[in-house]
């Protein structure tokens, strides 16, 4: 090969590194989402929101997700079975009716972690969040999937 072909591929070469390096920082400090300061888009009991994800999760997907997939923000209402904390030090709140299957877990987020400080299990609330994942059914490990939700907050206690 040439000289000047070595330059033309390490010219090409370095360009293509370029564009990769800006797109991914362009997407690391995208501004996310601020849930906390959003008003919710629909208030639903806990059980109903299991209930329309465990009928049909394509068409709940239809009705709580836009088109890129993102979430609407909800206000889930229902009692408090359990409080845990998850591998990065964030509440989760499990919304879930007593002869439920599943139940919408609520994971809160830096934030907004002292709010659930003072919750008890029984407790009535409603929490605000956007849907990462629906409820399901796995067949093979006949096990019940909760309707995940992030980004939380307490709207009412």
């Amino acid at each position: 090969m040439s000289n000047t072909s070595n330059k033309k591929i390490i010219y090409i070469t370095a360009v293509i590194i370029l564009i990769c390096g800006c797109t991914a920082a362009y997407f690391y400090y995208m501004p996310h989402r601020n849930v906390i300061g959003m008003s919710a888009e629909a208030t639903i009991e806990s059980t109903a929101l299991v209930d329309e994800y465990l009928l049909d999760g394509m068409a709940a997907n239809a009705k709580y997700l836009n088109e890129e997939g993102e979430s609407a923000v909800l206000a889930v209402t229902g009692k408090v079975s359990s409080i845990t904390t998850d591998q990065i030090n964030q509440k989760v709140i499990l919304l879930k009716g007593a002869d439920a299957h599943a139940g919408v877990s609520c994971t809160f987020t830096e934030e907004t972690n002292n709010q659930a400080s003072n919750v008890k299990i029984g407790q009535s609330l409603t929490i605000k969040g956007v849907i990462r994942s629906g409820a399901g059914y796995d067949e093979d490990l006949e096990l019940y999937e909760d309707v995940i939700l992030e980004k939380c907050t307490i709207v009412k206690k």
